[in-house]
């Protein structure tokens, strides 16, 4: 590790985080960096740089394409004046508010080299220094103990256990209190400061003494237990029993019943929890469910717009689209205006995204609007990046993510369009609402008017939210709220395999006579050990079609036909490693330049979604860095963010929500018996507009379309509708 010593001068960019990006006179360095009398660039996390002091960083030398070489800093450390001048030149800085020149001089003159010293302990000798004040003395001890003191703490939290990453984070965060924050209750990190989880906090509490069975300790592993429980079930509320059976799994101990029984108690005090008929929710699950169901509430009873017009202007926007819409379109459309609140269901094929259009266009009809008021009146969502696009594709209007549109920031996970600053849309049309979780739709109503007009459009038969709750289903279900149901089939024509099977699916109507009859409808039976060779062959056969255009779509990760050896045996027909081009080792993998990849975490900065799916454009081996085509952009990613993606010739079905391919392959084995239920089979086979293949074992096949006892998701908004919030 080499080291650079010298002065800061300048910023370029700083983070909320402390992650910052400046400039530095080098005085001297080592012999493997040559950069003395030269400014350069650094970049690293820092919680506090002044332009007097003279620092020192150790890192290394890294190359950046826009901004050239730049020393990336480990970690660093204030050199002290020592010599008599430069002690004056410190105290005269402009740190000390009214010690100048004069004043400073006589202070060193009498204290030497130990005047820093003595300030800090022995603050009051000073008084016996001609020119000195009582209130110069204050000034001088409280700041330099509080420059003292930022530094003190970083070197406590980095002895604790935290990196010097954490630790700047933390100081930046709390400040003066960060000391007495951990010594209090260094468990409430988890829910103040982004990406502090609770392993991690919990592993450097017990290794610095706090007891297994300590209160605190429980209190904090029982809400990691109803977080886990959520993002693993689903679930928005949990029951005692199961807490409390797997809290000793968390805590390495038994506890008591009346022990934990305290804790919840204190929970709910604490307005952590709510309990509520024996169901015990996470206070922000509560809300958000209470939340939603006012929210809709208010806008189904709110009075409805004149429906004679309305009916006036559906045939000159017929005329107007040159479309002729079906009776029940034609209610969905009229309804989308008339009402405040809508909801459209139905399955594949029933036209849900083609009358997308016709709503925008008669919403801009009745009130007058032109296309240029629209775009600041109405806005069109979506979960995903690549269901924003069919979005916009069909409408031919600008649509967003819902996370885009709510200003999502990465660093604090954080909304900035929320309850305190709304957007001022008047309408927001949803399209894919069936993968909208309990919080995010919460969110979303927050960040808009109460009286903004909402249309939800989606298969609540497919699978639900990745996140907790189903609030498409609960919504529709409750029979509280306008449902408009599109049954008449449109896309790929009334004769479909591939819609009828959909259906059949639905009605756990199964039989084997609709596959090979036509060419849109395959099925290849086989042995578990031969399915990975079928779908080689398969894919030979499609290697010309646009990597957007065909999609092998797997249940599972692990495994023999798993979705990771799948990726394999098919990278190694559509681009097989070669020394021809660059790649890089990743993990198990290979990565190799042409590569098909998904992305899967949200890239806001760069307009990149969990989902989305590219190709590798570039691989710098020297720098290890690779650069990754998406649709409107190309991502650069080092080796901190190579987990941000991963092959995608195969991906999960939940993965391939909001998205459509030209030709899908589906195989069905006996090996992924627990995942194999019908909304996740429903969903797959939905997501294919011309040709579908499933292969394997057909009995595993009708197994899965009769299987509907998937974990039942624990929410309360249906219940909520009927009987009224408690």
């Amino acid at each position: 590790m080499s080291y650079i010593k010298g002065n800061y001068t300048k910023t370029i960019f700083e983070s909320n985080t402390g992650y910052l990006v400046g400039l530095f006179k080098v005085l001297e360095t080592d012999d493997e960096v040559d950069f003395t009398g030269k400014t350069i660039t650094f970049t690293g996390y820092f919680h506090e740089l002044n332009n007097i002091d003279t620092y020192i960083f150790y890192g290394k030398i890294v190359h950046h394409d826009k901004y050239g070489e730049q020393f990336q800093v480990d970690h660093y450390e204030r050199s002290k004046p020592v010599e008599k001048d430069a002690i004056i030149e410190f105290l005269t800085s402009g740190l000390f508010k009214g010690i100048g020149e004069k004043k400073a001089k006589a202070i060193v003159d009498v204290l030497g080299k130990d005047t820093l010293k003595v300030i800090l302990e022995s603050p009051n000798n000073l008084i016996l220094i001609p020119g000195i004040s009582q209130s110069n003395i204050n000034v001088l001890h409280s700041k330099l103990k509080e420059y003292e003191e930022s530094y003190e703490v970083i070197l406590y939290l980095t002895e604790m256990g935290f990196s010097t990453k954490d630790s700047m984070i933390l100081y930046h965060k709390y400040k003066k209190q960060t000391r007495k924050i951990i010594e209090d209750n260094i468990y409430q990190i988890i829910d103040e400061v982004p990406d502090f989880y609770f392993k991690k906090i919990d592993m450097i509490a017990l290794r610095n003494g706090v007891l297994k069975d300590d209160f605190i300790r429980i209190q904090a592993a029982t809400l990691y237990v109803m977080r886990e429980v959520s993002n693993t079930y689903g679930h928005c509320y949990y029951s005692y029993d199961e807490m409390f059976l797997l809290l000793p799994r968390v805590l390495g101990c038994e506890i008591t019943e009346d022990c934990f029984k305290e804790v919840l108690a204190s929970l709910e005090k604490d307005l952590k929890i709510v309990i509520c008929d024996d169901k015990y929710y996470l206070s922000e699950m509560y809300e958000a469910e209470t939340f939603i169901v006012k929210r809709f509430r208010y806008l189904s009873r709110k009075k409805e717009k004149d429906v004679l017009l309305v009916d006036e202007s559906l045939h000159q926007l017929e005329e107007y689209l040159e479309v002729q819409y079906s009776p029940t379109q034609l209610e969905a459309i009229e309804k989308s205006y008339c009402k405040d609140l809508l909801i459209i269901t139905g399955g594949p094929g029933t036209g849900k995204t083609t009358i997308l259009r016709g709503i925008l266009e008669l919403y801009r009809m009745m009130r007058h609007y032109s296309f240029t008021d629209l775009l600041d009146k109405v806005a069109l969502l979506a979960p995903t990046g690549r269901a924003a696009k069919r979005m916009s594709e069909a409408t031919n209007f600008k649509a967003s993510t819902i996370h885009r549109f709510l200003k999502w920031q990465k660093e604090t996970n954080r909304f900035q369009v929320n309850e305190y600053h709304k957007s001022n849309v008047e309408f927001i049309i949803v399209d894919e609402a069936s993968m909208i979780d309990t919080l995010l739709m919460n969110h979303l109503l927050k960040g808009i008017s109460s009286n903004c007009k909402i249309v939800l459009v989606g298969d609540d038969h497919q699978l639900p939210s990745v996140g907790p709750g189903q609030v498409l289903r609960d919504v529709i279900q409750c029979g509280k709220l306008d449902v408009v149901e599109l049954k008449d089939l449109y896309r790929q024509g009334n004769d479909s395999n591939i819609i009828t099977l959909a259906y059949d699916i639905r009605n756990k109507s199964i039989s084997k006579d609709i596959f090979n009859e036509e060419e849109d409808l395959t099925f290849i039976s086989c042995d578990d050990s031969l399915v990975g060779n079928k779908i080689q062959e398969i894919s030979r056969t499609y290697q010309d079609l646009s990597f957007r255009d065909y999609q092998i779509l797997i249940p599972m990760y692990k495994g023999l036909n798993g979705i990771d050896e799948v990726n394999k045996k098919v990278q190694a027909i559509y681009n097989p490693v070669s020394s021809n081009k660059d790649s890089i080792k990743i993990g198990d993998f290979t990565i190799s330049v042409g590569d098909k990849v998904i992305q899967l975490t949200n890239l806001p900065d760069d307009n990149v979604y969990n989902g989305d799916i590219g190709i590798v454009e570039e691989i710098n081996t020297s720098k290890k860095e690779v650069f990754i085509h998406y649709d409107e952009n190309i991502v650069k990613y080092t080796p901190s963010t190579f987990h941000q993606f991963r092959l995608a010739y195969a991906i999960s079905i939940h993965k391939s929500q909001g998205s459509e391919f030209d030709v899908v392959v589906i195989p069905i084995v006996k090996g992924y018996r627990k995942m194999l239920y019908q909304r996740l089979i429903y969903t797959a086979v939905t997501r294919t507009k011309q040709k579908l293949y499933l292969i394997g074992d057909f009995e595993a096949f009708k197994y899965a379309c009769y299987n509907c006892n998937e974990d039942t998701r624990r929410t309360t908004i249906q219940e909520y509708f009927i009987n009224g919030i408690k």
